[in-house]
C-alpha cells in the first residue's frame, strides 16, 4: 500500500480563475484549462508562493491522500472532494506530513488572502464557471460612462448586454473579459477579472445585462481594451465566478462594507439591491469608502441620492481636505464600529487594493481591544459564521 501523502487543490467553486497562481508559480505546478485551474502533484513543491496572492482563498486546500488526485480528474470538477477515509495508522502517516513548518507557512501566507471564506447562510446560490475559455459568452457594449473628473484615475461604467444567452450573476460575484490577440508566446490572452457593479436583475432592472467598474491602468492591456470600446462593440466574458463574496437574503443583517477605488463594485450592487427589494426596516449598511479626491471617487454623485437611512457613507479622501484613508475614519467612528463588530447580524465586506487590507486589519483590532474582545478571535468567528469576507488585489 503506498504511504499516505499531502496533496495541494483548488476549489473550483470558489475559485474566481484570475490565474494569478499559476502566474505566480516558481516551478509552473499549477495550470489550467477551459474549465479549471488546478495542481500537479508531480510538480508542487509546497513553496507556499502561490497562498498569499490568492483573493479568495481557494488556492488553500490540502487534502492526505493514498493516490494523488491526477490532472484529468481536477479539470472534471464543479466542487472540492470530501476527504478520503482513511485507516487510523494511514491517517496518522498522512497527518504527519502537514507538519508544523507548513501550518506556521500557511497562517502567515494566508494573511494576503484574508482567509478562507464561506458565503452567508442565507445567501442564494450562485451559478458557477457558465461561460468558460472554450465557450465563452458574447456580450454587446451598452455603454461607457466616464465616473470620475481626474485625468489621473479614469474610471468607466460598463454596461454589457447578453442579449438571450441566460447569464444568472448574483451582487459579489466577477465576471472575466477576454482581450483580443495573443501574448509574447503567441498565445490567447487569458481573461481579466472584473466584480460585478449590478444587482442580479441587471443593471436596468428585468433586462438581461450588467455593469462593470473598470480603471484604466497604464500599460493594463484589458482596462484599456474596456474603456476605450464603443456603443455596439462585442467583448468575450467568462463565468460568473465566486462563490463567497455575497449578500446576505436576511434583510435584517447589517453590512459593513470597506472599499477603495473600484473596489466600490460589489458594494453598488449590494447597496441597489437592498434599494430595489426592502421596503421594510431593515438591519441597514455602513460603507467606508476611500479615493485620493472627490474627483477621482467612482459613483460620488449617485452616492448622494442613495437615502441616509438605507446607506451611512464615509468618504475619505487621502488627498484632499484632512487627509485620511478607510482604516483613519474607521477609528474615529470607533464606537459606531465596535457596535457592529459585537452584532452576531453584522457582515464585513472589504474589497479595493491589497495595500488597504493591514491597515484596516490594525483599526480593527484597536477598536476590539475597546471593547476588550480580541479581533483575530472575532473575525474566525465571523469568517466560520459566513460573515466576514475579504478580496483584495
Amino acid at each position: 500500500m503506498n504511504k499516505p501523502v499531502k496533496q495541494h487543490l483548488i476549489d473550483p467553486e470558489i475559485c474566481i480563475r484570475c490565474y494569478t497562481c499559476e502566474m505566480t508559480c516558481p516551478v509552473g505546478a499549477i495550470e489550467h484549462d477551459d474549465n479549471n485551474v488546478v495542481v500537479n502533484a508531480d510538480s508542487c513543491n509546497f513553496c507556499m508562493d502561490c497562498i498569499p496572492v490568492c483573493p479568495t482563498g481557494s488556492i488553500d486546500e490540502w487534502r492526505v491522500v493514498v493516490e494523488p488526485y491526477s490532472l484529468e480528474a481536477q479539470y472534471s470538477w464543479e466542487e472540492l472532494p470530501e476527504q478520503e477515509e482513511l485507516g487510523q495508522d494511514e491517517a496518522a502517516t498522512g497527518l504527519e506530513a502537514l507538519d508544523d513548518a507548513m501550518a506556521a507557512l500557511l497562517a502567515e501566507a494566508h494573511k494576503g488572502a484574508g482567509g478562507k471564506a464561506k458565503a452567508p447562510a442565507t445567501a442564494a446560490k450562485p451559478s458557477i464557471n457558465m461561460y468558460n475559455l472554450g465557450k465563452p459568452a458574447t456580450a454587446k457594449i451598452t455603454g461607457n460612462y466616464p465616473l470620475t473628473d481626474d485625468p489621473e484615475h479614469d474610471v468607466r461604467h460598463i454596461i454589457l448586454d447578453l442579449g438571450n444567452l441566460p447569464f444568472p450573476v448574483l451582487e459579489g460575484q466577477s465576471v472575466g473579459i477576454i482581450p483580443p490577440g495573443t501574448d509574447a508566446e503567441g498565445k490567447p490572452h487569458l481573461p481579466r477579472l472584473y466584480s460585478v457593479s449590478s444587482p442580479r436583475d441587471g443593471e436596468r432592472p428585468g433586462f438581461n445585462n450588467l455593469s462593470l467598474t473598470v480603471k484604466r491602468e497604464a500599460g493594463g492591456l484589458c482596462s484599456n481594451y474596456l474603456c476605450d470600446l464603443p456603443t455596439g462593440a462585442e467583448v468575450q466574458v467568462t463565468g460568473p465566478f465566486g462563490a463567497t463574496f455575497l449578500l446576505p437574503a436576511d434583510a435584517e443583517a447589517k453590512l459593513l462594507m470597506i472599499c477603495t477605488g473600484t473596489g466600490s463594485a460589489p458594494m453598488r450592487a449590494f447597496t441597489m439591491r437592498r434599494q430595489r427589494t426592502l421596503n421594510g426596516p431593515s438591519g441597514g449598511m455602513t460603507m467606508f469608502f476611500g479615493a485620493r479626491t472627490k474627483k477621482s471617487l467612482p459613483y460620488f454623485g449617485p452616492l448622494s441620492k442613495v437615502p441616509k437611512s438605507l446607506l451611512e457613507q464615509h468618504l475619505v479622501y487621502s488627498r484632499e481636505g484632512e487627509k485620511e484613508y478607510v482604516q483613519d475614519r474607521l477609528i474615529a467612528e470607533e464606537e459606531k464600529v465596535a457596535e457592529l463588530l459585537a452584532d452576531p447580524k453584522t457582515h464585513i465586506y472589504i474589497c479595493g487594493l491589497r495595500g488597504m487590507e493591514e491597515g484596516v486589519e490594525r483599526a480593527f483590532t484597536t477598536i476590539a481591544e475597546s471593547i476588550g474582545e480580541q479581533w483575530i478571535a472575532m473575525r474566525d468567528v465571523m469568517r466560520e459564521d459566513g460573515r466576514y469576507h475579504v478580496e483584495t488585489y
